[in-house]
């Protein structure tokens, strides 16, 4: 799918997810209060049984180019609990290259938004390379405030979709990112040899 170019200064607010998956079309998992892991990964391969692996990266780039990109890396948690979120953690590393070309660390600092999206999950289900059981993933977008090393401030946009997602569903597998005024839009597609990295997931831990 083709990444919809998102704004800088009203990307927090602007940005949301649709339904539910696994849970009826249209609720929101903000009501629930449930605790979510999100992660950059990348998975051990396209054939069935799909193991989730963390420690992956995603890239995202300033233009339909990727003269200058960035590529992150990165995990943590949230409670999806609108108007008084909590138990945010969270962070990785970052390279940018092109601009302002530099690398460091990345420090998650406020939740803004999560909702789920419809979608299914295969069967057999993914494995959590975390946990090393079968995944209770989502599909759907999270928004996070988020602080970089070399004082630069930031919104993190982690979206992922399942094998299940309705086709034509405006969902994206990946990242964008702001950083600083630089708006990294255009994510890079998840790759379809090893790696298998610009992928996301969340998983549901309560």
């Amino acid at each position: 799918m083709k990444a919809a170019r998102l704004i800088p200064i009203g990307l927090a607010a602007a940005i949301t997810c649709a339904a539910a998956l696994l849970v009826p079309a249209g609720a929101s998992a903000g009501s629930s209060n449930q605790q979510y892991r999100w992660d950059i990964i990348h998975i051990s391969g396209l054939t069935q049984p799909i193991t989730t692996l963390p420690g992956g990266q995603a890239s995202a780039c300033a233009a339909s180019s990727c003269a200058n990109m960035i590529t992150m890396t990165g995990s943590g948690t949230f409670r999806a609990n609108p108007g008084n979120p909590q138990d945010v953690t969270g962070g990785g590393t970052w390279t940018t290259t092109g601009f302002g070309a530099g690398s460091g660390t990345y420090t998650v600092t406020g939740f803004v938004s999560f909702e789920v999206a419809p979608g299914t999950l295969p069967s057999p289900p993914f494995i959590d390379g975390v946990t090393g059981v079968a995944a209770d993933a989502r599909a759907g977008l999270a928004v996070l405030q988020i602080t970089y090393s070399d004082g630069d401030q930031g919104v993190l946009v982690v979206s992922c979709d399942q094998p299940g997602t309705p086709p034509g569903l405006p969902l994206f597998e990946g990242i964008a990112v702001t950083k600083g005024f630089v708006d990294y839009w255009n994510r890079v597609p998840p790759q379809s040899a090893p790696p298998f990295g610009n992928r996301t997931t969340f998983h549901v831990l309560s």
